[in-house]
């Protein structure tokens, strides 16, 4: 089902319809009644890492809604030009100011209900040095047992600790988790 969000066409500033193209899709889209120009409505994408060192995983606290104040791994919105991967890195050394050795992907969360994809890297932390950016209150290493588990930002961040600690527990390495959450 179509969120119907779009009002005018980005192509000429006409106003658009929701309906089946005539071009064989099978969804209603944002259809210009000028131009004719379809426009599609995709999920966003958000990505991040898992930095850790040892047996600690580093979350940082946020500056910034939603989620003001509380916990999170470092993530955000992907931008154009850049790939999953260059990011998550970005987002880490924004966020939290961390040196890190990226690792592989880690979790593949999708969220319908918000129109957004998450994708976690593991990421080896490098040293304990932290720079945290204006986003972020407060950057530091957590265990397991010291994390404030309620006071989690987000269920896509509260769900990779919890495949992380649990594949970490199992010592057979990382595996990849692909995920939808409600």
């Amino acid at each position: 089902m179509s969120r119907q969000s779009i009002q005018h066409c980005r192509a000429c500033g006409a106003p658009v319809v929701y309906r089946v193209p005539d071009d064989g899709d099978t969804r209603a889209r944002a259809v210009c009644t000028a131009c004719a120009t379809i426009h599609y409505e995709n999920p966003l994408i958000v990505v991040g890492t898992v930095p850790y060192l040892g047996d600690r995983v580093l979350l940082c606290k946020r500056a910034i809604e939603p989620g003001l104040g509380c916990w999170t791994l470092p993530a955000g919105f992907m931008e154009m030009d850049e790939s999953l991967r260059e990011g998550a890195a970005r987002e880490t050394a924004e966020e939290a100011g961390a040196q890190i050795r990226m690792g592989q992907l880690f979790t593949c969360l999708s969220v319908p209900r918000v129109g957004q994809v998450h994708f976690y890297f593991l990421a080896q932390m490098l040293d304990t040095r932290l720079a945290p950016g204006p986003e972020t209150l407060q950057a530091r290493l957590f265990a397991e047992a010291e994390i404030a588990w309620d006071d989690l930002a987000f269920s896509t961040v509260r769900e990779t600790l919890r495949l992380f600690f649990a594949d970490r527990r199992a010592g057979g390495g990382f595996g990849l988790h692909e995920l939808s959450l409600a």
